[in-house]
């Protein structure tokens, strides 16, 4: 008999395989909600994402905080392609007086700090990497089985009950799987940071020369963010490093 509303409902946890790991369902959410909220790094206004190239959503401007959006710039008659404050394109009068970057400029000072990546002169970066993958581990993950646990009998206990005892047995149930979900994405992102410093150590082991072309795809795995500053940008890797450029 199809339940209509008749009796309450509830959703039981781990009745059977997954299509995906959680640690996956995780990530994908993590990666969701970093999408979802593009805002002006000081406050402000909501930006939204965009992928369409590999600068695009993690430039910002240094002295307002609003993100860069990439134009095409036609001045006195010369046609190129920029990066330019969000706040200057779109707001009348804006106080930021940020400036507007050549995409050739932009990107051959992310390729910059690349190179300074790869070559790291004394070994500065790598002992960054390794500090924060000391601190990774040298705190554990926080533990799941004890709310598990509760969880389960919890789920039980709603079986022998009916009318405003289960309702407060529910209620017990939907606070546990709350802490959890916290619980859960605690350790996600942990394991997040991790896999990002193994993917650019490994790159960095197999990368010994200089690169000498941008190359969009290798922005996308190693680079969080960008900030465009008077004269210089900050290069933040996604092993958290962060590199300094002159442009």
């Amino acid at each position: 008999m199809k339940n209509t509303g008749i009796v309450p409902q509830y959703y039981v946890e781990n009745d059977h395989e997954p299509i995906i790991s959680r640690e996956l369902y995780g990530q994908v959410q993590e990666e969701m909600a970093r999408r979802a909220n593009l805002y002006n790094s000081k406050g402000g206004k909501k930006r939204v994402y965009s992928s369409r190239y590999a600068l695009s959503s993690i430039v910002y401007c240094g002295e307002c905080g609003e993100i860069y959006r990439r134009v095409h710039w036609n001045n006195r008659g010369k046609k190129s392609i920029v990066w330019r404050c969000v706040s200057r394109l779109e707001e009348k009068g804006s106080d930021c007086t940020s400036e507007t970057i050549l995409e050739e400029t932009l990107q051959n000072g992310v390729l910059q700090a690349i190179n300074q990546l790869i070559e790291d002169d004394g070994g500065v970066n790598r002992a960054i990497m390794q500090n924060i993958e000391t601190a990774l581990a040298a705190e554990f993950d926080k533990d799941m089985s004890e709310i598990d646990r509760e969880i389960e009998l919890v789920q039980r206990e709603l079986l022998h009950y009916s009318g405003a005892k289960q309702n407060e047995i529910a209620e017990k149930l939907y606070r546990l799987r709350a802490e959890k979900q916290e619980i859960l994405d605690y350790n996600i992102s942990r394991e997040n940071k991790r896999r990002r410093i193994a993917e650019i150590n490994e790159f960095l082991k197999e990368q010994m020369v200089r690169l000498e072309e941008y190359a969009d795809k290798l922005v996308r795995k190693l680079v969080e963010k960008v900030t465009v500053f008077e004269g210089y940008l900050k290069v933040e890797f996604k092993s958290g490093v962060e590199i300094e450029v002159k442009v």
